[in-house]
């Protein structure tokens, strides 16, 4: 059973999330966003110690690099494992900056992809480096199955070629993790992920982008132009299971759609934080034992706003748990990163809102807040693709079926 409580082993790391995003993430917010794609150099010491508390076991799996199936437990306990971990420590952070938080050295999706489907070997091989994920391609967005760029064995390596883009993190990143098909006949069995160096020859950053959000993040188009990969930095099973579709590369969703609710959660969780303070200031009392109905219109709103993150909270926490206790959470995740990136988008503009004038200049980072939440809930899956996949799983239809 799910206890709602922050694990006692969580506790202190948790805490201290929260003074670095107290201390350096929000006090740099602004800065890093009015200078996009200017590298923060601080993260470096902030890397290095959270590398430190990982190699301690104080960290506890915190981060990207800690998304990973617990397995070998043939114990019947409740775990509260590194995916738990994860989204707790991500939710703090994301209060502090989304941005920020995602240009993490060693903490990218590619992290994560690695954690959630490599073998121990490439684990170990792969360990300490700062890997972006490349799925998204020009004619290839919410489709992940419709991916064009390819993969050719070749010898004792496999020959890339495609284009993908809006990478995150793609330029800073000492590799990439690359989505690419093996036999386009075969359809979505045939996607397979490898882990791409940049140091490799034929892999090239074309340009990066300019954003409405997350701007202290760069995002990057990257062009693979017959660039020559070791056949053992495939991700996974080489073998093409057409019986299995899609199942292999897709795991990495399901552990990482709960970290970009937590990202959503840590965001209007900010918003509502400083939205209260604001409405206090201005002698908005937000009564919690008086119906909604019976206050001001700004209070019934914000209680409304409280709500539904609160849903987006337990959401987030029950797809992340289920993780850590090995049970399929496909639908869990969908539905938790649909929510949290609904609401999240919601709440940090209403809060803009409610603040006026106040919250649409640059004087409050209210305004930062809902520009950041946006891709939230656009990035790791739209906010229409995690509805379609929620709808699958509950009607028990395929892809084919329910388009």
């Amino acid at each position: 059973m799910i206890n709602l409580e922050t694990p006692k082993k969580f506790r202190t790391f948790v805490e201290q999330a929260h003074r670095v995003a107290t201390e350096f993430l929000r006090a740099n917010s602004r800065k890093y966003d009015l200078a996009e794609h200017t590298y923060p150099k601080e993260l470096d010491i902030l890397a290095a110690l959270v590398d430190g508390m990982g190699d301690s076991g104080e960290g506890q799996g915190a981060g990207a690099t800690g998304v990973r199936r617990a397995s070998g437990d043939s114990g019947d306990g409740v775990r509260n494992a590194s995916n738990m971990a994860s989204v707790l420590s991500v939710a703090e952070t994301c209060w502090g900056d989304v941005g920020l938080t995602l240009s993490m050295p060693r903490q990218g999706l590619g992290n994560s992809a690695i954690a959630s489907v490599a073998t121990d070997e490439q684990l170990e091989r792969f360990k300490g480096m700062w890997a972006s994920m490349a799925i998204t391609e020009p004619a290839c967005g919410s489709d992940s199955a419709a991916i064009t760029t390819t993969a050719v064995k070749d010898g004792d390596a496999y020959v890339l070629n495609g284009e993908k883009i809006f990478v995150t993190s793609g330029e800073r990143s000492d590799a990439v993790v690359v989505w690419a098909t093996l036999d386009k006949s075969l359809g979505r069995a045939a996607i397979k992920s490898f882990v791409v160096p940049k140091s490799l020859p034929g892999i090239t950053v074309e340009r990066l982008e300019h954003k409405l959000g997350i701007k202290a993040s760069d995002t990057a188009t990257i062009v693979l132009d017959n660039c020559r990969v070791p056949a053992e930095n495939l991700l996974g099973d080489p073998e093409v299971h057409v019986d299995k579709g899609f199942a292999g590369v897709m795991q990495t969703f399901d552990n990482t759609r709960p970290l970009v609710a937590a990202m959503a959660v840590g965001c209007a969780r900010a918003s509502l934080d400083r939205t209260r303070e604001i409405l206090e200031e201005a002698g908005v009392v937000v009564d919690y034992d008086r119906p909604a109905m019976a206050q001001s219109a700004a209070a019934a709103t914000f209680l409304r706003m409280e709500a539904d993150w609160e849903a987006a909270y337990l959401m987030m926490l029950e797809a992340a748990w289920m993780a850590d206790n090995r049970k399929p959470n496909s639908l869990e995740a969908s539905m938790a990163k649909a929510k949290a990136g609904r609401v999240g988008n919601q709440i940090t503009l209403t809060c803009v809102e409610l603040a006026g004038t106040l919250g649409y200049g640059e004087d409050e980072l209210l305004e930062k807040w809902a520009r950041d939440s946006k891709i939230l809930d656009i990035f790791e899956g739209t906010q229409q693709i995690q509805q379609l996949i929620v709808a699958r799983r509950v009607l028990g239809l395929s892809s084919a079926e329910l388009r």
